[in-house]
Parts: structure tokens; C-alpha cells; sequence
């Protein structure tokens, strides 16, 4: 590439960093990084400088991201992984943004997006995959499938409708990415995402590709202990044939339950807060009178207290504000200290080396 096919993206890399409060030598940092990769053309995909990450989060809140790519294929991932951990830049990897509050100054280094790795496969000998499950599984009946952590969870529950397999109807109507869902070990109706997974394929920073067996994975609530330096390429899963129609009359029954009990439709993260043991955070946050309590645009529902929604044009700060408004009211009632659940990156706090979300 010649020098001044380059130098658009270099403008564009530090209009990037501009406004950020990003200092000079992580500017120069960033760009050198960026900049490695499209010289040796070792990308696949798109690139995007300065995003507003309020477009990619379900609350519609976040400043800009400094830099943000779209890789095609694993070996665009692992060369940004590469050089990004080898200049040292942040990375965060983007799944469709629904557990996430992103601060209104924005994020520094480089949001990584994982849309293009959609696909689901289905497994050939399916006895070997269960063959070493903790739990048992009737070969007659198990199907296994390869899905890869970009596909809409949505879309896998589509494919299951469509075709007749069961196992995780309850998690119908969650929204996010597969890769989201087991990093948090979605749940609902007393069903978890690990219930299903038999491995999982993680990258880490350095691009080696890692497998873990279901025997190595440390799931807990609402969690998956894998290593920070890591981020989730895929998952195998193992799910049950039935027929279509019961799979269907399942998951709608549980969507309406969902409908009754949830804001479903209106801009939200989810669960802003964690259960407490043997309690309920959205039963505590109602009980301590909480429900409509609003600051700016950030409203606690009224149809499911533990879900915060945006109103309009909220703000990062105001959304912040209300959490801690919340909290200090439960404690202050019920003497329970509520744990928060959604993740929150951006300034004036720095992000980790590698953060996940749903």
C-alpha cells in the first residue's frame, strides 16, 4: 500500500483520538497499530474511526469509540489482536451491546465487532461429542451444533423453532449475541446457556485459538470464569430432537410470561443489578419504592423495577445517578447492599485489557 493510499486512514486514526483525552504517545501508539495492519494487509473488513457507541448498545447511550473494526474471518481477528496487544492498546470486543453502559466520554483503543462471525453448523457424530458430558444424553434423540459468537441468540432460538430441537426455549426473547450469552450464562425460567454447551473455542491475545470441554468450564450466575486475555470464537452445543410444533408452543408460552413481566421493546440493558441469594433485586428495588423513580431521561420501569430505561436522550451520568439512588434505597430498606450487573466501560475510568459483553 503506497503512502497515500495510507495516509487517509492516519487522518482518520487520530480524528479518532481527538476529544478523547487520549495523550499524544497513545495517539502515536494507536495509529502505528492500526496503521501496521492495513500496510501489511492483514485486514478483512471494515473500520470505523471515532463511532458513537450509542448506536451499537440497546440503551442508545455512549460517547465514541476511537477506533472500531468489523473483521471478516478469524485471521483478520488474531492480527488485530496481535498488534493491538503487541503496541499494548485496549481492546474491547463488541457483542450486540445489551448488557452494556458505555460512559458519555466515550472509549479508548479499539472496539472490535463481531457481527460477521454468524454460523451455525451442524456436528457429524454426535456420540463422540457427549461421550465425555457430566450429564447423560440419549444418542437417539441428541443433536449437536457449531455456533459461532456473532449470531444473534435470537437467531439460534429462530433455528431451533424452525426445525424441532430443544433445550433452550426459556431463553427466548433475551436479547444479544450467542458469544454474549455464554459469557454471561444467560438464564431464564430456571434454564442456563450452560445447561447445552459442551465446549467452547476462545482466541487470545496473542491469536492461539484455545478449546475448553464442558469439564473446564467454571460457569457461575450470570458468568463464565475464562481467561481476561481471551475472547469467545464459538461455542458447541448439544440439544434434543422434538417436534416443531411443541418446540414452538413452548417458546411462545415463555415469550408471553416474558411480555407480562418485562419491558420487552423498550430501550434497556437488561437486568441493571445481580438476584441476591434467595431474594429478588427487582422485588427489593419495588419494595423500597423505587419503581418510576427517574433522573433526566433514565427511568426505573414500572413493569420490572430491576430494568432501567431510556426515556429519550438519556445520559451515562444520569443512568450512574440513578443506580446509586437505587442501591442507597434498598440498602437503607431491606439492608441488603445490591450488586450491579450490567458492565460499564468507557472514561473516566480506563477499560481493561480485554472486556466481553452480551
Amino acid at each position: 500500500m503506497s503512502d497515500r493510499e495510507v495516509n487517509p486512514i492516519r487522518k482518520g486514526i487520530i480524528a479518532g483520538c481527538k476529544n478523547l483525552g487520549i495523550r499524544q504517545d497513545e495517539k502515536t501508539e494507536l495509529s502505528n497499530g492500526v496503521k501496521e495492519i492495513f500496510d501489511k494487509g492483514l485486514f478483512k473488513g471494515e473500520i470505523k474511526f471515532n463511532e458513537p457507541m450509542s448506536g451499537y448498545t440497546s440503551l442508545k447511550i455512549g460517547g465514541p469509540v476511537a477506533i472500531m473494526v468489523f473483521p471478516e474471518d478469524p485471521a483478520s481477528l488474531k492480527n488485530v489482536l496481535i498488534s493491538a496487544n503487541r503496541k499494548k492498546i485496549s481492546v474491547f470486543v463488541l457483542g450486540a451491546g445489551t448488557n452494556l453502559l458505555v460512559r458519555d466520554e466515550g472509549v479508548d483503543g479499539i472496539a472490535v465487532c463481531l457481527r460477521a462471525f454468524n454460523r451455525v453448523e451442524a456436528i457429524e457424530n454426535i456420540e463422540k461429542v457427549i461421550q465425555h458430558l457430566s450429564w447423560e444424553m440419549d444418542t437417539e434423540v441428541a443433536v449437536g451444533f457449531f455456533v459461532e459468537a456473532g449470531t444473534l441468540l435470537g437467531s439460534v432460538i429462530n433455528f431451533t423453532k424452525k426445525n424441532g430441537y430443544s433445550g433452550i426455549e426459556a431463553l427466548a426473547g433475551i436479547p444479544g449475541t450467542f458469544g454474549g450469552a455464554v459469557c454471561m450464562n444467560a438464564g431464564s425460567f430456571d434454564t442456563e446457556i450452560k445447561d447445552v454447551i459442551v465446549s467452547v473455542a476462545l482466541m487470545k491475545m496473542d491469536g492461539k485459538i484455545v478449546i475448553l470441554g464442558e469439564d473446564e468450564l467454571k460457569f457461575s450466575y450470570r458468568g463464565l470464569n475464562i481467561p481476561d486475555d481471551s475472547i469467545i470464537l464459538s461455542a458447541n452445543i448439544v440439544l434434543k430432537k422434538d417436534n416443531p410444533e411443541n418446540v414452538s408452543k413452548r417458546i411462545r408460552e415463555f415469550l408471553k410470561k416474558k411480555k407480562q413481566t418485562q419491558p420487552i421493546g423498550q430501550p434497556s440493558a437488561g437486568c441493571v443489578f445481580g438476584n441476591p441469594e434467595g431474594d429478588f433485586a427487582g422485588r427489593l428495588i419495588d419494595a423500597a419504592g423505587c419503581k418510576g423513580m427517574k433522573i433526566g431521561d433514565v427511568e426505573v420501569s414500572s413493569i420490572h423495577a430491576n430494568y432501567f430505561i431510556n426515556r429519550g436522550t438519556a445520559k451515562c451520568k444520569d443512568f450512574i445517578k440513578l443506580m446509586e439512588t437505587v442501591k442507597a434505597r434498598v440498602k437503607e430498606f431491606s439492608g441488603i447492599k445490591l450488586e450491579t450487573e450490567i458492565k460499564i466501560i468507557g472514561h473516566p475510568h480506563s477499560i481493561a485489557e480485554v472486556e466481553r459483553d452480551d
